[in-house]
């Protein structure tokens, strides 16, 4: 029992004196950069996702002489 009551305190001790938090204004930096790498992302993903599309109906219709049905 004594082992996990100086786990507790150590832990404790540790998040309170030696972790370094963020600033709020660091928080918000932060936030935004992900939020902005998300959106990149996102858009690279349906850049992607659009052109595999069009592509393949652009051959199906090459090889078949229409477009595919839907």
């Amino acid at each position: 029992m004594n082992k996990i009551v100086l786990y507790v305190e150590e832990a404790y001790d540790e998040l309170v004196h030696k972790v370094s938090w963020p600033t709020w204004a660091e928080l918000q930096q932060s936030a935004i950069v992900v939020l902005v790498a998300a959106v990149i992302l996102a858009l690279l993903i349906l850049s992607m996702d659009l052109v595999s599309q069009y592509g393949s109906m652009f051959i199906y219709t090459l090889i078949h002489g229409k477009p595919p049905v839907q």
